[in-house]
């Protein structure tokens, strides 16, 4: 039977080929266990601020440094053709065993090193760059009706990973504990994809460097599009996610009331993404790609809009509401690294989808270091005021999108 000949609805996504759901599968899994070392140090961050000394920008920069680190690992991976010149999935094994390797290694630093421990958060980052692009380009391999559902999937796996470290922390470990659990869990996660995933019908083979691929990237005006409303969300996304759990500490503070446990509040809230990017997913594959995303920004960036007004209200107010906004901040992601698998060429898909993260990731690092900056100037209260500017710019490119002639080739004609 050909691959193309399976085309069913087997519960929660269409399955094109067989084997693609264990695929599915275990490409998610693999990517939630990676994904555990983004915030592995910034879940602990208030710890570490106690133990080594540090102020609130030197913890800031520990998030920070992943992000750079990131931004440099996904551009020479973009400038070099990396994703399109390795097989996704050896590129995501080493990727993630060297992640692990430079994550284990802040066990060995302390306080007076902490130089040493922002180099190695950097290190992270960049390993990363190899991670998150090579999965999208491997599970594109295996889905194209559905691969709007399917990397919905992948990325609420990928989000609740990033979430993962909050948790690990809420139920007691220290920072020594979250540190050696991210470090595990993303050996494990090398191991499945190397062991356990095989290439999918519609994977593109390995193409030989062409210096031309990143301009003819740019020159696509789908990609170009798709990137902006990615620019959109990516303003949003990472700012929440540092800053939450501050945010809704300083809001119960004033409020005079308990939230609970803070770090596990800051677990469903991001987690509460990956419920979200399923769901959009498959809207997506059944009204469109544009209308989704759009949908999915207009609702957080809302939420951003009215946030002075939340900070320090009812915890029955600010917390279901911080929930669906953790819903729907990352649910449009998925969205955006499949529109530009349909619109980029097939040999230069892989760097395509690196440019995309790698400019998006480089956005984060604005406001990022921006949300402290307003907490030092005008306090909590506003600190995600601006974070709504974003998603607005993001709807207006999804609106251009869904317009142009280019729309007939996403999500089957749908847009």
């Amino acid at each position: 039977m050909k691959a193309s000949e399976v085309d069913q609805r087997v519960g929660f996504v269409w399955t094109e080929a067989p084997g693609s759901v264990r695929a599915l599968l275990l490409v998610a899994g693999s990517q939630l266990l990676a994904l555990t070392l983004w915030f592995s140090a910034s879940a602990v961050a208030p710890q570490l601020e106690r133990v080594w000394d540090l102020t609130r920008g030197q913890s800031a920069w520990l998030t920070l440094s992943v992000q750079i680190g990131f931004v440099v690992g996904a551009l020479v991976s973009a400038i070099f053709n990396l994703s399109d010149l390795v097989a996704s999935r050896r590129l995501f094994v080493a990727s993630a065993l060297a992640g692990a390797a430079a994550n284990g290694a802040l066990l060995w630093v302390d306080g007076d090193r902490y130089g040493l421990a922002v180099a190695l958060r950097f290190a992270t980052g960049a390993a990363l760059a190899g991670v998150y692009p090579s999965g999208l380009k491997v599970m594109a391999g295996w889905y194209r009706r559905g691969r709007g559902t399917a990397m919905g999937i992948l990325v609420g796996a990928l989000t609740v990973g990033s979430a993962a470290p909050h948790l690990i922390r809420g139920l007691g470990f220290g920072w020594e504990g979250v540190v050696v659990a991210a470090t595990l869990l993303t050996v494990v996660a090398a191991v499945a994809m190397g062991f356990g995933v095989a290439d999918g019908p519609y994977e593109v083979r390995t193409q030989p460097f062409d210096p031309r691929a990143v301009a003819s990237v740019i020159r696509n005006r789908g990609v170009r599009l798709a990137t902006y409303g990615y620019l959109g969300h990516m303003w949003e996304l990472y700012a929440l996610w540092t800053w939450a759990a501050a945010f809704l500490a300083a809001s119960a503070a004033v409020a005079g009331v308990s939230y609970g446990s803070i770090p596990v509040v800051t677990f469903f809230v991001i987690a509460a993404g990956g419920i979200g990017s399923y769901l959009f997913g498959r809207l997506a594959d059944m009204r469109g790609r544009t209308v989704s995303a759009g949908l999915s920004m207009a609702i957080s960036g809302t939420i951003a809009l009215i946030s002075p007004l939340l900070f320090g209200a009812s915890p029955w107010v600010v917390v279901p509401l911080f929930l669906l906004w953790g819903f729907t901040v990352v649910a449009d992601s998925a969205q955006f690294s499949a529109m530009v698998t349909e619109t980029a060429s097939a040999d230069a898909r892989g760097t395509a989808l690196t440019l995309q993260t790698a400019l998006g990731f480089l956005l984060t690092l604005v406001t990022i270091r921006s949300v402290p900056l307003v907490v030092d100037a005008w306090g909590w209260r506003w600190s995600f005021l601006g974070l709504a500017v974003g998603p607005a710019l993001g709807v207006v490119a999804m609106v251009r999108l869904r317009h142009s002639p280019i729309a007939a080739r996403l999500a089957g004609g749908r847009g």
